[in-house]
């Protein structure tokens, strides 16, 4: 008899709860993983929503958020990951710093 991990891809769960990102603004985070999906409440085609999976004060989180910065600011670095950050507001924009 097969097992089921013998032949299933890994899928890639992000565990953690939920938390807003008003609540980590300006607190340093470690990023430990991402994901980039379509978003269940999309205005145009292209709208995609960012999962991004870190580590606060010792607890694994996970948040969900449309930003366009935080997205390419994840593919563009993404061979670094783990990394150490801060999010920021920036005018209406989040970015790592």
């Amino acid at each position: 008899m097969k097992r089921f991990s013998d032949f299933a891809e890994q899928s890639n769960v992000m565990t953690g709860d939920k938390i807003s990102i008003a609540e980590i603004l300006d607190k340093e985070i470690k990023i430990i993983g991402y994901k980039i999906s379509d978003s269940k409440f999309k205005k145009t085609e292209s709208d995609k929503l960012l999962t991004l999976q870190f580590i606060i004060n010792d607890i694994e989180r996970i948040l969900f958020t449309g930003s366009n910065i935080l997205k390419d600011q994840c593919e563009k670095y993404k061979d670094e990951m783990p990394f150490v950050t801060i999010i920021k507001k920036v005018n209406k924009f989040y970015t790592f710093s």
